[in-house]
């Protein structure tokens, strides 16, 4: 196709009287001083329709979509109207049958009803030209299977009738009425095409060929191909991207007629699904993957497809303006969302009307959230926190930043509440969002809390600092450790520190020199006031929680539509792709197969198994174990899945010690040839073998000096004080202050073995008196922190909860050197009621995170 595809768009408003921010049936008024040519009355007086000149790119278009907007705002005004680009607007008069003159919308008032009545709903049309109808009809049928996800992006109509319709898109819902509405049924030739029409007629359901209302047509009285499915969208660019993924999608549909390819095969019951779930998600919950079918996140699909579409994108100057704004509309989420956000601060329509009003013409919404909001009173009529609460402060006042979430949370109350838990344990069921104490346990629910937590942008902000500080440091450590030990021969680390480590391990010397040693570190963090935050642990060998902070997200979306995320939410659909680029960074891109990435897992034994899965499904890598691996002298393979493939890279999720005694495919122990492929630099391992040297608790406590000794910097985020107890005077102090410290193995794992001195048995303290007295070098004791609480419900109400956050560290290979970058997938963890150990292993539990820009 050497032409560049033309394309239009038909847009649909509501007129609203701006003091009652009703819709108002005064359309007549309004286009009596409009051209005709570019506005048209609809169905109902109370709409008004646009339609843009032919464009050939999305600047144009976008420039004729504001200068209409602005033409009509502009003559509604001193009429005391205005004009909203939305699929419906809250406060719709119903009552009445006012619609616009002609025979044509008569008959179809006396044809259908009630059905007529209903129409005050508003969609965008996009038409893009195609070269006859034969080709047109191929097209609507290779098109639709992902017209879904082109209404997820535009879903904008939560409201109906003055109540929240728990849809993001309920406009669907009530078009898909029309016994014409839907997805296309199954036409291969404009012949099919116009039988199928001439037979609606026949039959007395339609009375024309304009009604045929399929989510894509060949237009009735244009040589195009006619997209009808989405709402009507507040923001332009949303239009814009739709309009260029739908061109992108005919010109694909046109390649692949041309090189001879078959039609789709999916379902036509399957289509109209996919459509309601859409509806029912918009970008905040899990849409339909027709290929498979499965449930994913819209970050995914969304991502998928303008990867799909990249070579017609780039055919027409397209691909980086539909690239930035699909992540835009990702990171803004749906407008459904948005409107929801904006009722939730005060509990007014008016309050929707108005942002929706602003954001047709561009504008940003002149009100802002209160500074300050009273407790939300029935849910904290009992909430007392005894220490720093991050939510609610000492007199009982929810904070600022926390204000509006705590409005939707009281207005869902108690059984709301309630309601939301059970459908969130039946929805972690259906998608076995689970994890495993300990060997020989069963599989349990994830624990997941629905209040989920802020972190402001200046916190983000200083942590961010922090953390990468600390990563570099302790991967310089490591490297130092399994070399000269320069660190240790300069008396800045105690010789025993590192030798009698329990993650020493003699296979690090084997890696080499160059290799990031830490590509993924979970760094565990509790604050005791609002500006100070404290490292509590390092996890540099398979830190988990990632993929947990993914699902938790699209989780608490989907079971409390009302609690959206504010726009200032950082998204997390970029996530799995920056740890798979920190993956591929491992390998040399000038090698074949280079990106042959694989997730290595012990598997379904695994606790942390579903995460494996969700990673590599997110990643696009698979889930491998030991079992399925070949080693040779030029590599390792992946074998019994099909064709034998060269791995490149290896994101370790395995413990090492079970790594290295485990058996390949061959039956025989794998874990030696791993290391000397590793060594040899045919695989590149991530994290590598031997990085627990660097994170147990005795060597946590000389980590401010590494950043002082290796990086020369003053330290940005500070350890809990800790005392190593195989110091003798240290020892000393903590056997005098038992009764005060938190006690600690050196390697334990997931809380286990921790003694809190002031809530401790005089018994237990003896007994840990008596341990460290015969092995002191396997105990550390720090100071007790009071942890700061957060709201978590449980039991039909909130309590305060003690809670620590894992970040993560992502570290990529950039010009021979580590780099270093946190990911926005946070985890916070809470600990049981009375209890200060977060560990789930412990009943500790989850919460979504939302890091403020």
């Amino acid at each position: 196709m050497s032409d560049l595809p033309l394309l239009g768009v038909e847009e649909e408003f509501h007129v609203v009287d701006l003091e009652t921010r009703r819709s108002a049936p005064e359309v007549d008024a309004l286009l009596s001083q409009l051209d005709g040519d570019e506005f048209a009355p609809e169905l109902q007086r109370s709409l008004v329709e646009t339609n843009t000149p032919v464009c050939a790119t999305l600047d144009e278009l976008r420039e004729n979509l504001r200068r209409l907007r602005g033409t009509l705002e502009a003559t509604a005004s001193p009429l005391g109207l205005g004009v909203v680009a939305a699929g419906t607007v809250p406060l719709a008069d119903m009552s009445t049958d006012a619609i616009s003159a002609g025979a044509r919308y008569e008959r179809m008032q006396h044809e259908y009803q009630l059905l007529v009545s209903e129409q005050h709903i508003c969609g965008a049309q996009v038409h893009v030209d195609v070269p006859d109808r034969d080709v047109a009809v191929q097209v609507t049928q290779r098109v639709a299977p992902y017209l879904p996800t082109l209404l997820a992006i535009s879903a904008s109509s939560p409201y109906w009738r003055g109540r929240d319709s728990g849809y993001a898109s309920f406009r669907s819902m009530v078009w898909s009425r029309w016994p014409t509405a839907g997805p296309p049924g199954h036409l291969e030739t404009a012949a099919d095409y116009d039988r199928m029409v001439d037979e609606l007629i026949a039959s007395g359901t339609i009375s024309d060929p304009g009604m045929v209302y399929f989510d894509i047509r060949p237009s009735a009285h244009l040589p195009t191909v006619e997209l009808r499915v989405c709402d009507a969208c507040p923001q332009v660019d949303d239009v814009v991207l739709i309009a260029g993924l739908f061109r992108a999608l005919v010109a694909r549909a046109r390649a692949d007629l041309d090189a001879g390819l078959p039609l789709p095969a999916a379902r036509h019951e399957l289509l109209r699904a996919a459509s309601w779930r859409a509806a029912r998600s918009g970008l905040e919950g899990d849409l339909v993957d027709l290929v498979g079918p499965s449930l994913v996140a819209p970050e995914v699909l969304i991502g998928a497809l303008v990867d799909h579409l990249r070579p017609q994108l780039e055919e027409v100057g397209d691909w980086e303006q539909v690239l930035e704004l699909s992540r835009a509309a990702l990171g803004r989420g749906s407008a459904a969302a948005a409107q929801r956000r904006v009722y939730g601060r005060r509990g007014e329509y008016v309050d929707v009307v108005d942002a929706l009003l602003a954001h047709t013409q561009g504008r940003r919404p002149s009100h802002e959230p209160p500074q300050t909001v009273p407790a939300a009173a029935e849910l904290l009529a009992a909430y007392h926190p005894s220490s720093f609460d991050e939510a609610v402060s000492a007199g009982g006042t929810v904070l600022p930043h926390y204000g509006w979430m705590f409005r939707s949370l009281e207005r869902m109350g108690p059984r709301g509440l309630a309601a939301a838990e059970s459908a969130l344990r039946t929805e972690q069921r259906a998608r076995g969002v689970t994890f495993r104490v300990g060997d020989g346990e069963p599989d349990r629910l994830f624990p997941l809390d629905l209040v989920p937590r802020i972190v402001t942008s200046e916190d983000w902000s200083g942590l961010t600092a922090g953390l990468t500080q600390r990563v570099r440091a302790l991967e310089a450590f490591i490297r130092d450790v399994y070399a000269e030990r320069s660190i240790v021969a300069d008396g800045v680390v105690p010789p025993a520190v590192v030798q009698d480590a329990p993650g020493l391990s003699r296979v690090g010397r084997l890696v080499p020199a160059d290799a990031v040693r830490i590509a993924v570190a979970g760094i565990d963090l509790v604050r005791d006031r609002a500006d100070h935050w404290l490292v509590l642990e390092d996890n540099l060998r398979v830190p988990s929680g990632i993929g947990y902070s993914v699902m938790s997200r699209r989780l608490i979306r989907s079971v409390m539509p009302d609690l959206e995320p504010p726009a200032g939410v950082v998204g997390l659909e970029r996530v799995p792709g920056m740890l798979h680029s920190a993956l591929l960074s491992a390998t040399d891109v000038d090698d074949p197969g280079y990106d042959e990435v694989a997730l290595l897992s012990a598997g379904e034994s695994d606790s942390a198994y579903f995460e494996h899965r969700l990673l590599a499904a997110r990643m696009g890598v698979p889930v491998v174990t030991p079992r399925q691996l070949q080693v040779s002298e030029d590599g390792v393979y992946l074998v019994g899945t099909g064709a034998r493939r060269r791995l490149s890279a290896l994101y370790r999720r395995i413990d090492e010690n079970v790594l290295l005694s485990a058996k390949g495919a061959d039956l025989r122990p794998i874990g030696r040839a791993l290391v000397n492929a590793v060594s040899r630099g045919t695989v590149a391992m991530l994290n590598a073998l031997g990085n627990g040297v660097a994170d147990d608790k005795l060597v946590y406590a000389y980590v401010p000096r590494m950043v002082e000794y290796y990086l020369g910097e003053k330290v940005l985020l500070d350890n809990v004080p800790t005392y190593p107890c195989v110091d003798p005077e240290q020892r000393a102090q903590v056997l005098d202050r038992l009764d005060e410290l938190v006690l600690k193995p050196v390697d334990g794992y997931g809380g286990q073995g921790i003694v809190i001195g002031p809530h401790a048995e005089r018994a237990e303290l003896a007994a840990v008196a008596e341990q460290i007295r015969a092995h002191p070098a396997g105990w550390v004791a720090q100071d007790l922190v009071e942890l700061s609480t957060h709201p978590t419900f449980a039991e039909g109400k909130l309590e305060p909860r003690a809670v620590d956050l894992r970040a993560f560290v992502l570290q990529s290979r950039l010009g021979g050197q580590p780099h270093a970058e946190v990911l926005p997938a946070a985890l916070s963890r809470m600990a049981p009621a009375g209890s200060m150990i977060v560990n789930s292993s412990r009943g500790g539990g989850a919460k979504d995170t939302w890091v403020l820009r």
